[in-house]
């Protein structure tokens, strides 16, 4: 998930993608008389809009985009995405599961992004955005908190209009300082971070702990906690058709057990199946 300017390397988790089986527990049972039938509580069709992180950018063999593995809707057998839990209870949803996230994007990408789910008549839309707004060349550069919350309801906006009834989740920016931390220990993390590729605001200069590097990482730090403020505001705003996760993406205690070993930032399918699984909403009935 980096900047667009980061073509070389981009986004969040990597491994093998081929294991088996969806997950979740099983729909209540409906009462005889007034509950819907449990597939009619979970959603036909779905869409997932965001950055590098939900593409699965190195989630495969190769440190290219991945949607079989993305959290989001993932179709392949080694990640217990929204798009198979959901399979598992309403079978409408088979081949209706689109992704539009894309490598790079910004919350200004998120409006043309919110179309393209307007188009494909997504019930369930799922947000993760942000990462490469405050992966910046500079910390001078990272999006403005007052431009991020105009694009992060841009883009709302086009989903409720065209999407009136359909379901969105907001999902937080993860905790860019704890990867840090963890990886700026990692011999090999280090070295791949220290050519300042990879989200260089946060990761640039990784082993120093001069005042400048230090002062640099937590206004980083505090411009992904100012974006997810601004990501729950603008869910609540919208109303009660959108869902946000309460920061469990962002309270995820990431290790390098959990990223890629191609640029240590990116989730790899273990990854991938801890985000699905912290921000999976359960029964939809919001």
């Amino acid at each position: 998930m980096l900047r667009r300017w980061q073509a070389v390397a981009l986004a969040v988790l990597a491994a093998v993608a081929i294991a088996c089986d969806g997950a979740g527990e099983a729909a209540p049972e409906p009462s005889k008389t007034t509950a819907a039938p449990p597939s009619s509580r979970y959603p036909s069709s779905m869409a997932a809009l965001g950055d590098s992180i939900t593409a699965g950018l190195g989630s495969c063999l190769a440190f290219v985009a991945c949607g079989r593995n993305s959290w989001s809707t993932g179709a392949g057998r080694a990640v217990e995405s929204h798009y198979r839990r959901i399979l598992e209870r309403n079978p409408k949803i088979e081949d209706n599961a689109d992704n539009f996230a894309e490598p790079g994007a910004e919350a200004d990408a998120l409006a043309g992004q919110a179309d393209r789910a307007v188009e494909a008549k997504a019930q369930y839309v799922t947000i993760l955005i942000g990462a490469n707004d405050a992966c910046a060349g500079r910390v001078e550069n990272m999006t403005p908190v007052r431009t991020f919350r105009k694009e992060i309801d841009r883009g709302l906006s086009r989903l409720k209009k065209g999407l009136p009834k359909s379901r969105v989740l907001m999902v937080s920016i993860p905790d860019l300082y704890r990867l840090w931390q963890v990886g700026s220990e990692n011999e090999k993390a280090a070295r791949v971070w220290s050519d300042g590729r990879i989200c260089p605001s946060m990761l640039a200069d990784p082993t120093s702990a001069a005042p400048a590097d230090d002062e640099r990482r937590r206004a980083v730090r505090d411009r992904i906690d100012a974006y997810n403020e601004q990501l729950r505001k603008a869910c609540s705003a919208y109303g009660k058709r959108c869902r946000w996760d309460g920061g469990r993406a962002h309270e995820v205690r990431f290790t390098l057990d959990l990223v890629n070993e191609i640029d240590y930032f990116h989730p790899n399918v273990e990854g991938q199946n801890e985000l699905a699984d912290v921000v999976y909403p359960g029964r939809f009935n919001w």
